[in-house]
């Protein structure tokens, strides 16, 4: 079941509401405004083929129908060069992960075959040193701290907002 205008799926990790609305006031605190068009996510998987979509909402329900919900933490900061990002620390979501890769393994781009670094990026295409800066700060007082993975999702990817195509919550 594809759009009638087809376009790439993306795959992301849902959080629970308290992490959710704190990776987004981190966000709207660091993105640049004209760039923030997207709520905080922790994309896993970039670029799937549209006609994917209805063997990835079966594989989604799969994954997550009655399952709990991983065990994950934020364990640290990342310097992207550009930007900062919430390392994201979760083997069962890494497991998750790899269960999806291995089922569309020819069919992935070089991107999503590249290894994964699950993270949430809160700041992004700005000068080296004011993402350095940022980082130096939040370090400063950062302790990690539990996450709640409630679920994965998918989206249509048209360039701009990503649209809903299917949400799976973990039990």
């Amino acid at each position: 079941m594809t759009p009638p205008d087809p376009a790439p799926i993306i795959v992301t990790a849902l959080f629970g509401h308290e992490d959710q609305a704190w990776f987004d006031r981190q966000r709207r605190a660091y993105f640049p405004p004209e760039r923030n068009v997207l709520a905080a996510h922790c994309t896993m998987f970039h670029h799937l083929a549209p006609e994917l979509g209805p063997e990835l909402k079966q594989r989604l329900n799969a994954l997550t129908r009655g399952v709990p919900a991983p065990f994950a933490r934020v364990g640290g900061l990342m310097n992207l060069g550009r930007g900062v990002a919430y390392r994201i620390e979760s083997p069962d979501l890494e497991s998750v992960r790899a269960e999806l890769a291995d089922a569309f393994a020819s069919m992935l781009t070089p991107q999503d075959r590249a290894g994964w670094r699950p993270h949430v990026t809160i700041q992004n295409k700005v000068e080296p040193a004011a993402a350095k800066a940022l980082l130096a700060e939040l370090s400063a007082g950062f302790t990690p701290h539990p996450l709640k993975i409630a679920g994965l999702a998918s989206w249509w990817y048209r360039g701009g907002p990503w649209e809903l195509f299917s949400r799976h919550m973990f039990a």
